[in-house]
């Protein structure tokens, strides 16, 4: 199940196509199906790898044509990305941006390579259900590696947009995920024996591998009220609009009034 639109993002044959912390790569699957250039990038070895496996069994099983491969998953620092300016058409960044204390820096790489025109879709936590889970369990985000911040969605479109992008629209999505992760918090985030817990994951598996009209009805119904994950939409201008320091110079003085 994919967080970003693929269709409007505007992913393309041909497409050179970043995924941004792309943890098991359904993002970057997804695209190279619609024979994109694809690169998976994470900080986490094993991410990577079970990347590169899937999709050589996708080309085993002919999902992807062997003549027509152009993916691969490389480890990487969202802080400073090996790639040139302007080296994408195609970039999505999901659930990746509340782990980075320096995403004004994450930020502005993912600006820098994408192409002129290109477009971009971020995903984060929605403010509300992330705050519910906050408050239920500190073990949810107060972790190594887990989520430091809560974004507002005017906050992130301000933060992106100071980079020089312009924002295209956005919508939330995963509604049915939202109580899941409100009872893992309640029983423990790690619980993962817990009766319930594994009732409602079952459900969730059964939603994405065979989408029975009830769960597609109620996952419809349930994003716009409280979709666990905020998608926005971004382009970078033919003509590149200068980058707001207002911005990075607020958040630095926030951060030595909270040192």
């Amino acid at each position: 199940m994919l967080t970003a639109d693929f269709d409007r993002l505007g992913v393309l044959d041909g497409d050179r196509f970043l995924d941004l912390g792309c943890g098991f790569g359904r993002h970057a699957f997804a695209a190279a199906r619609r024979g994109a250039e694809v690169v998976a990038l994470d900080a986490g070895m094993d991410e990577v790898i079970g990347v590169r496996s899937v999709l050589g069994a996708m080309v085993e099983a002919g999902e992807l044509s062997e003549d027509r491969v152009r993916a691969g998953g490389i480890q990487g620092n969202a802080l400073m990305l090996p790639f040139a300016d302007g080296t994408f058409d195609r970039i999505v960044a999901s659930e990746v941006l509340e782990h980075i204390p320096d995403d004004l820096t994450a930020i502005g790489e993912l600006a820098r390579v994408l192409r002129p025109g290109g477009t971009m879709a971020v995903t984060v936590p929605r403010c509300g259900p992330e705050v519910v889970n906050w408050l239920l369990s500190d073990d949810y985000h107060n972790v190594p590696g887990g989520h430091i911040r809560i974004y507002r969605r005017g906050e992130l479109s301000r933060r992106v947009a100071a980079a020089g992008l312009v924002g295209t629209g956005g919508h939330h999505t995963h509604g049915l995920h939202s109580p899941y992760w409100w009872l893992r918090c309640i029983v423990g985030p790690a619980n993962d024996t817990n009766r319930a817990v594994a009732a409602y994951h079952r459900l969730l598996v059964w939603d994405i591998e065979k989408g029975p009209w009830l769960t597609r009805t109620l996952e419809r119904l349930l994003s716009p009220v409280m979709g666990k994950s905020l998608v926005l939409y971004f382009e970078k201008p033919a003509v590149a609009a200068a980058h707001d320091p207002d911005v990075r110079v607020e958040e630095r003085e926030r951060q030595v009034t909270a040192a």
